[in-house]
């Protein structure tokens, strides 16, 4: 008996496109297919109306002040709007910093300052975590200027902020970015010491 075996590539070829470009390829391709379902929210996004919604977000972000290269952080658990939040700054060229749901109060302080958040969006709690409470604890030691709590009036405002932003302005927005671009800043575990900010590019 003798084994044979095949060589494939050695690298996978990078797709040379941004988020956004990506997802408006994938809309023009399966725009009635389900892209992004939450159970216990009782929502179900086609990928057409996610796209919209992702707009929306992005279009709000863009009317509250925020630029291309603004951190925006994001506090919470799986909920549609995280998704959302993340494919919006991507489209607007902010940069969402995920912080970890576990985090407490001194973790949250050494990220949001050494991250540079402008914008935190985040839900009152999870589990047993206060996190009203640890963010009031810690934001006039940190540089964020505003924070937005999910699932309260905080988020219709920022949704009602959309309609200073026309669809043009938006799509200018986006024509600006690049496939190298910063887009995300991932924390480490910090199992050694306090965590690591990687960015990653779209």
């Amino acid at each position: 008996m003798t084994l044979s075996a095949a060589e494939g590539p050695t690298s996978v070829p990078l797709l040379e496109e941004t988020i956004p470009q990506n997802l408006a390829r994938t809309v023009a391709d399966h725009a009635d297919r389900d892209a992004l379902v939450s159970v216990e929210q009782g929502l179900r996004y086609t990928y057409a109306e996610f796209a919209g919604e992702v707009d929306r977000v992005a279009r709000g972000l863009m009317g509250i002040g925020v630029a291309k290269g603004d951190r925006v952080g994001i506090w919470s658990p799986n909920y549609a709007e995280w998704a959302l939040v993340q494919y919006a700054t991507a489209r607007i060229g902010a940069i969402l910093v995920t912080i970890n749901p576990a985090y407490r109060s001194s973790e949250l302080e050494y990220v949001l300052n050494q991250s540079h958040i402008s914008v935190l969006v985040a839900v009152e709690s999870f589990l047993t975590s206060d996190y009203r409470s640890m963010i009031t604890e810690v934001w006039d030691r940190v540089p964020a200027e505003r924070v937005i709590y999910l699932h309260t009036a905080d988020w219709d405002t920022l949704l009602e902020a959309a309609g200073t932003v026309s669809a043009d302005q938006l799509d200018e927005r986006s024509a600006q970015l690049e496939p190298d671009d910063a887009i995300n800043i991932q924390y480490t575990s910090g199992t050694t010491g306090f965590p690591k900010g990687a960015t990653l590019s779209h």
